[in-house]
């Protein structure tokens, strides 16, 4: 049994070729670490692979696989919605179990530089492994994209925490760091309008005068011919899922939009879940031990 545990979220680029991400992901396999989860989205282009296990083995993993997506993705043959600028687009550190926020900020450093001079691949920190306020917000590092990177690097004040300020030529850049947990959200509308999108995502994130910790984008869905809200939600205690459900919900009808369904995109801890059944349900007295497999799991612990 482990009794440290990192939750690492790669993202990468690539979610139309099934063959190809599940190689990426499967490179990651080995001691110390499990692939729990591969999600790919085609009209972003994108797949989030979760994988949890031990620093050390956690270190490995992550590393074969940023090499095997070197080996495989391509940025001048990607197209699609998601903002990007890497084939291994963003790598976080998440605190599990057994460990803290320096620990996966520590993970972040050792990974960063082993991938730079190993890989080739220039590495921003980001989040709480960020060495200065101007890089905390991966959407400000990772502006201009993959086609804009290669003038944007060379400027002093965008030269990487590791590696040479020159972007690989095929595979980008990477972010890598430590952060809380994060929700990734998507809610899709009944219109093909883009603008609706946008206006909705506009009304909904904190940088536009929105929700606290939600960060939101409106993106067209050509292949249902939809549009979508795209959001992390960057502390779902302090802003929960159905607070963002129902202002999405809201301010779609005002524009006489209605809201097709929602999705969580990787995965989401349990308790954000239980969060929406207390709020929906109006139940009394709610907590983890009204949950039968809750209190299964305290039981065989204490036989252990």
């Amino acid at each position: 049994m482990w009794h440290k545990i990192i939750e690492c979220v790669p993202n990468i680029s690539e979610g139309r070729r099934r063959d190809v991400a599940q190689a990426v992901a499967d490179a990651c396999a080995g001691a110390g670490r499990r692939v729990i989860d591969l999600n790919m989205d085609s009209d972003h282009n994108r797949s989030v692979i979760t994988i949890v296990g031990e620093p050390d083995g956690l270190l490995e993993g992550i590393l074969s696989l940023a090499e095997k997506a070197v080996q495989l993705i391509d940025l001048h043959e990607h197209h699609g919605e998601h903002p990007r600028m890497g084939s291994v687009d963003v790598i976080p550190f998440i605190p599990v179990r057994g460990v803290t926020m320096s620990d996966c900020i520590e993970l972040s450093h050792r990974v960063g530089e082993r991938i730079a001079n190993e890989l080739e691949i220039p590495v921003y920190l980001y989040e709480q492994s960020a060495t200065c306020s101007a890089r905390q917000n991966l959407a400000t590092i990772r502006k201009g994209e993959f086609e804009g990177f290669a003038n944007k690097i060379v400027l002093p004040e965008w030269h990487p925490d590791f590696g040479e300020p020159q972007i690989h030529p095929t595979a980008g850049v990477v972010a890598i760091g430590a952060r809380e947990f994060l929700v990734a959200y998507n809610i899709d509308l009944n219109t093909s309008d883009l603008t609706v999108a946008k206006e909705i995502a506009r009304a909904v994130r904190f940088s536009s005068g929105g929700l606290r910790y939600v960060k939101a984008l409106g993106f067209p869905l050509e292949e249902r011919g939809i549009v979508q809200v795209s959001m992390n939600l960057t502390n779902f205690r302090k802003t929960p899922l159905l607070r963002v459900f129902e202002l999405v919900k809201r301010e779609a009808e005002r524009r006489g939009v209605l809201v097709m369904g929602s999705e969580i995109v990787g995965t989401v801890p349990r308790q954000a879940l239980y969060e929406v059944a207390q709020a929906a349900l109006q139940i009394r007295d709610f907590s983890s031990d009204l949950i039968l497999e809750e209190r299964i799991e305290d039981a065989l612990n204490e036989d252990c």
